[in-house]
């Protein structure tokens, strides 16, 4: 495969010229928009692209990924720009193509349960809109973030326990691949024996593949009835252990959160709320009135069992979307713990059986470090977070807080789970990859040396060449 190399000034702006020529003011090279794409959520430093392009339909995509393809001019799909792991920085230059004009919603098939959107969508857009029709798209990540963006990094959240991921709700695929072909991934059937997997392949791809453009979900109706409640544990080995039974014991919890000491405290200054600081788990019931008071009153005595406290639910819509609401601001909660300070966020996830030992691995790192970094968790499939508060131009924090972060990595691979449940790979995790798939990562290459031989699409993610 070839690497991608550095463009020279003369090959860039011919590859510029030529998109300026399809896009005319869609195609910028102002400084602070492009800045504005070489940035993620991330403490990951800022590395522009060359020129942002604004796009606003699959055949325009691909005129440009043509054209881009021509120059060996590198192409970094853009979304909402909420991923945490550097994958839409600009390493070797190119292209930023900004997908957020693609913002249509072409069809609701209410019978069959799914959607067809661009990839511009967000899930809030989407769900604001489904809302009348009784239906509703459960993958929430946290971030109002674009859909396509969404199945390119295989996003999951705090309603995965019950409903999945990305992998399991996008039912097909429109993408424009690295020689600006358009490819649909499947039809709309449910299930399909028909050749290789192509939607799963390019779900949590990362955008090294292919540009998603377009995608058909997976819709829900909207639950009879939703109830939510916090319940406050002394130490955190009680919440953890409460999880697992709750799982184990086949209890169809819609959404099951841990939050630290040091996550409660933080959301109760950020939020305005009063809650005991200490571990806390918040959970929340998706069903009829009956199923849900009967699911609500088995995990009462589950978390009792394990040292739980009293349940303080929330039955009124205003009341559950001021809790969930405060675990969706986590992460602006942390970062207001210690003003100036950047979040180093990352995750990993371990079989449930697991969970327990990782978390206290973590937390004794924490207890022996000078770093403040609350644990948040989707601890009902075994996943959870750590921000790690560092000053970027300490070099002695930034050194501590790659020391721990490390240490929960390889904690996590020795518990057979993974190097990151749901923020990806791009360039943050690079190192982590070959130690937890071996010789997979041939195959990954021999797969991105197939699709994309120039290596132009978000070179320099998910692995090295």
């Amino acid at each position: 495969m070839s690497a991608t190399p550095a463009l020279n000034a003369t090959e860039t702006n011919a590859a510029i010229a030529e998109l300026r020529a399809l896009l005319g003011d869609r195609l910028t090279t102002s400084l602070p928009l492009r800045e504005a794409h070489g940035r993620d959520e991330s403490w990951h430093p800022v590395i522009p692209p060359d020129a942002v392009a604004f796009a606003t339909s699959t055949e325009e995509v691909a005129g440009i990924v043509r054209i881009c393809a021509k120059h060996r001019f590198p192409v970094i799909a853009f979304g909402t720009g909420t991923s945490l792991e550097g994958h839409i920085s600009a390493p070797h230059g190119g292209l930023s193509l900004d997908l957020s004009r693609m913002n249509r919603i072409l069809e609701v098939n209410a019978a069959d349960l799914d959607v067809h959107v661009e990839a511009g969508v967000t899930r809030k857009a989407l769900n604001a809109y489904l809302r009348d029709m009784g239906l509703f798209f459960p993958i929430d990540p946290g971030a109002d973030a674009s859909l396509g963006g969404m199945a390119a990094t295989r996003a999951s959240g705090t309603n995965a326990v019950r409903y999945g991921t990305m992998r399991e709700n996008v039912l097909n695929l429109t993408a424009v691949m690295a020689d600006g072909s358009v490819v649909r991934t499947a039809r709309r059937a449910r299930k399909s024996a028909a050749g290789y997997d192509l939607t799963r392949l390019l779900v949590g791809s990362e955008g090294t593949l292919g540009i998603i453009t377009e995608l058909t979900l997976r819709l829900y109706g909207i639950p009879e009835a939703i109830s939510s409640g916090v319940v406050s544990f002394a130490e955190f080995e009680g919440a953890i252990d409460a999880v697992i039974e709750t799982i184990q014991s086949g209890l169809p919890v819609a959404r099951i959160e841990f939050l630290d000491e040091v996550q409660v405290a933080a959301c109760n200054r950020y939020s305005k709320l009063s809650l005991p600081e200490t571990p806390l788990i918040l959970v929340e019931f998706h069903g009829s009135e009956a199923s849900v008071a009967e699911q609500a009153e088995r995990f009462g005595a589950i978390a009792t069992e394990h040292g739980g406290g009293a349940f303080e639910w929330a039955v009124k819509p205003e009341d559950r979307t001021r809790l969930w609401e405060a675990r969706h601001n986590a992460l602006y909660a942390a970062l207001a713990l210690q003003p100036g300070k950047k979040g180093m966020i990352t995750d990993v996830c371990v079989p449930i059986s697991r969970l327990a030992e990782a978390v206290r691995g973590t937390k004794e790192d924490l207890a022996a470090s000078p770093l403040v970094a609350p644990i948040v968790g989707h601890v009902g499939d075994g996943n959870f977070h750590l921000i790690m508060l560092v000053d970027p131009e300490n070099a002695a924090e930034v050194a501590e807080a790659q020391r721990i972060h490390d240490r929960m990595v390889m904690r996590a691979l020795s518990l057979d789970g993974t190097c990151t449940g749901e923020h990806g790979i791009g360039e943050g995790k690079m190192s982590f990859l070959e130690a937890e798939h071996g010789q997979g990562i041939a195959v990954m290459r021999a797969i991105k040396q197939a699709l994309d031989p120039l290596n132009i699409l978000n070179p320099g993610k998910l692995f090295s060449l």
